[in-house]
């Protein structure tokens, strides 16, 4: 959660979990963005930088479910199913670039350019493939390109600019934004060999929303059913409370 914002109560991510569940994955990421930044508004979350909506997600799962979160990947040299524990106050580090351009400089070129946004990565998504993904972002994030010292526009960087340099910019973003794309080596300890694995905050904390919210409503219909509350009665009691009253109604 960004610190200043009010906590998200229970009827609000019931909420937001409902509007969510027949959304795609860009969808879902923005509305639990928008949990993560009370009263922020649709244009101020597409503005941000990828790493930074990661770290707001990140900040968002620890308020609500903890700091220690449990991962499955399989090997992919074996195939034997891998769980271990990570430490979620280790991850979600913060951009570093803050509202400077980076710069990168090799033979005759020069590329000063922004970290990528979420508006970015959305426009990028649709590109035919990896590569011209990579130049969608490299035009859309350039704030000046001189070839021998002379300016270079954006829209001819896509034909112009060396794949060599390409990369360049792209590892320089990724040292400074290192949370706009966790991947996570995986030692397995059955073959020895280690597989790289994405950590997707946004399907990870969906699929943690998705488990509570339906716990919740089934809570709420147990609940209902013994005293005859309504589901604002019910969702405004503490969990503790709330747990309390379950385990009456199963001794009853």
């Amino acid at each position: 959660m960004i610190p200043g914002t009010a906590p998200v109560g229970p009827a609000e991510l019931l909420a937001a979990w409902e509007t969510g569940l027949p959304l795609g994955a860009a969808e879902k990421s923005l509305l639990l963005h928008r949990a993560a930044r009370p009263g922020a508004g649709t244009d101020e979350l597409l503005s941000v930088p990828v790493g930074e909506r990661e770290a707001d997600l990140f900040a968002l799962r620890r308020s609500l479910f903890g700091e220690r979160m449990q991962v499955r990947v399989e090997c992919g040299a074996c195939g034997e199913a891998m769980e271990f524990d990570l430490d979620a106050g280790a991850l979600g580090a913060r951009p570093v670039a803050g509202d400077r351009p980076l710069r990168v400089a090799e033979d005759d070129w020069v590329v000063e350019f922004r970290l990528p946004t979420v508006a970015d990565l959305a426009a990028a998504g649709a590109a035919a493939s990896p590569a011209e993904a990579r130049r969608m972002l490299v035009t859309d994030c350039t704030v000046r390109a001189l070839r021998g010292g002379e300016p270079v526009a954006a829209e001819q960087l896509a034909a112009l600019l060396p794949e060599r340099v390409e990369r360049l910019i792209a590892e320089k973003a990724a040292e400074a934004d290192p949370t706009a794309e966790v991947t996570l080596n995986v030692a397995c300890p059955e073959c020895g060999e280690a597989t790289p694995a994405e950590l997707d905050i946004t399907f990870y904390l969906w699929t943690e929303l998705d488990t509570w919210a339906r716990d919740l409503l089934l809570d709420v219909h147990l609940l209902a059913t013994a005293y005859g509350w309504s589901e604002p009665e019910i969702l405004a009691l503490s969990p503790i409370r709330r747990r309390y009253y379950l385990e009456l109604c199963t001794d009853a």
